[in-house]
């Protein structure tokens, strides 16, 4: 019962289908015509008619010319022939003209009058035979059990799928265990969801291979009787049509798709050769003049995205839809819609162009940009990473970058070496060069600091109180500049302490009564007391 109920619901929706589209079979949008139509059934197309007419109106009169010669209780084929006239040919059953042909219509078709004739002629006895012959009470059976037949051995094949269905369950599914589907070590598919969607798909594919063969049964049926050969002719042509046209795009499309591939091939062996010239000026095997080593990959990156934009504009005219409206319609909404949310995008990634060839920095240099001082983890199209020195990494867009000052202290670190500077400030009493001393001494006992070339003093300012001096000494290791700082400070205190030097504000020394000195109490000398104030009577 399942079975007949699905036979019977394709069969409504194909007469549905049918009933939508009648005339579907019979039109032609390329070229002007008007078929001419028997028992439900189009003979042939016309393709002219005189002044007077249109082409419709003749193909219908020829169509009720040919229905009434038919229907002929008397019809006898003999009486159907061909007439030849001066300049026309003539097919006539007695006195009853069923259509006149004259050179238009053999021009119209691309053939010879008297072919063109001939061939219309067999067509029209041979749709006329057929249809009385079904006209008899032993024809009629036979049709009927051809029909039955069909039907049985229909239900037969449907039978056959679903055991088959089964089977297949039963041997090849249930019983064997499958392996969970793993990406990178991530269960995407867990072995029952495998089964399950192993059964749903055999399930689906059986019932659609059910539905095509009723669909396809259903014309064999439908062409065993005259007044549903028409029926049988558009069921196939609802199946056939489309698969004609995917096949003849596809044929037609072929040339543009040649085009496509001889580009993209073109584009792709190009962007490998400019890729092996970038690696061989990176790693230093390739020198060229005034471009520079670490300017090799992004240039390479940006020369890579232009030629396939390049190579998208030049195949888009051969792509299939490119010419449509909704395409075109579509590509500039999405033009605009990337234009307007991007701008600040394309701003950082020309920016990240323009840093790349100033080369203020490279991956792994100590920077300071604006307030953030650090090393180089990344560096972009659109932002660069920094780590500081408190192990915080930080994204700075590249716009920022590019309107801001950025202090390299790496750059020239190893071949002219990056100056550490310090100050210290000491007083008038102090002669200046014990402190020159002194200073340069702690420089030379802190670990990092260059030797030579040689630390030096600089006297930045005399103020009221005190005398300010500049420290500075070389070193290669700008990434520990701040342990580097330390120590320096450091040894300056140990140095002055062991020298007996106080190093003092004067606001200290103007609020302090100056018993006791500042240097801690194991560099004092043994022994040591503070002084008492001395007054004296004016």
């Amino acid at each position: 019962m399942r079975y007949i109920s699905l036979i019977l619901l394709t069969c409504l929706l194909s007469l549905g289908a049918y009933a939508f589209d009648t005339d579907s079979l019979h039109r032609d949008t390329s070229v002007k015509s008007a078929p001419v139509v028997f028992n439900k059934d189009t003979i042939f197309k016309i393709y002219t008619a005189p002044e007077r007419i249109s082409l419709q109106e003749r193909a219908q009169l020829i169509s009720s010319r040919l229905s009434a010669v038919a229907g002929l209780a008397s019809f006898d084929v003999k009486r159907l022939v061909v007439l030849q006239d001066s300049g026309y040919y003539r097919i006539v059953y007695g006195d009853t003209i069923i259509i006149f042909l004259d050179e238009k219509d053999a021009l119209a078709n691309g053939k010879q009058l008297a072919e063109l004739a001939t061939g219309y002629h067999q067509l029209i006895k041979d749709k006329v035979l057929a249809y009385r012959a079904f006209e008899t009470p032993t024809s009629i059976m036979v049709s009927v059990a051809e029909a039955l037949g069909v039907v049985l051995m229909l239900v037969l094949l449907i039978v056959v799928m679903h055991r088959l269905y089964r089977w297949v369950l039963q041997k090849y599914i249930r019983r064997r265990q499958f392996r969970p589907l793993v990406i990178n070590k991530y269960e995407l598919i867990g072995s029952r969801q495998y089964r399950a969607f192993l059964i749903r798909l055999i399930s689906f594919a059986r019932w659609v291979c059910i539905a095509l063969i009723v669909y396809l049964s259903l014309p064999l049926v439908f062409s065993l009787f005259p007044w549903t050969h028409g029926v049988a002719t558009k069921l196939i042509g609802f199946v056939v049509r489309p698969f004609v046209s995917i096949v003849r795009g596809i044929i037609n499309y072929f040339p543009n798709l040649i085009t496509i591939l001889v580009i993209y091939l073109v584009t792709r062996y190009f962007v490998k050769l400019v890729k092996y010239f970038a690696t061989e000026i990176s790693k230093g095997r390739l020198n060229v003049p005034g471009f520079y080593a670490d300017w090799a990959l992004p240039t390479f990156k940006i020369v890579k995205s232009l030629l396939y934009i390049f190579m998208f504009i030049v195949i888009f005219p051969y792509m299939p839809g490119s010419d449509s409206k909704v395409f075109q319609g579509v590509s500039v909404f999405l033009g605009i819609l990337f234009s307007i949310g991007s701008s600040s995008a394309v701003s950082n990634i020309v920016a990240g162009v323009v840093i790349t060839y100033m080369r203020p920095f490279k991956v792994g240099d100590r920077v300071k940009i604006g307030d953030v001082m650090g090393d180089v983890l990344e560096k972009n199209l659109l932002v660069t990473r920094i780590r500081t020195i408190k192990n915080e990494e930080i994204t700075i867009p590249n716009a920022n970058i590019l309107n801001g000052g950025t202090i390299n202290y790496s750059s020239l670190a190893k071949s002219n070496g990056l100056i550490l500077h310090t100050t210290a400030t000491i007083g008038y009493d102090t002669p200046w060069k014990q402190v020159h001393a002194l200073l340069i001494k702690a420089a030379q006992l802190t670990e990092g600091l260059l030797q030579e070339p040689a630390p030096f003093v600089l006297q930045t300012s005399l103020d009221d109180y005190y005398v300010s001096y500049q420290l500075n000494a070389y070193t290669e290791l700008p990434h520990q500049m701040v342990s580097l700082y330390s120590a320096l400070h450091q040894n300056i205190q140990d140095v002055f302490n062991e020298a007996g030097v106080e190093i003092m504000s004067p606001a200290y020394h103007s609020l302090r009564d100056g018993n006791t000195v500042t240097i801690p109490p194991d560099k004092r000398p043994e022994g040591y007391e503070p002084g008492s104030f001395r007054m004296k009577e004016g």
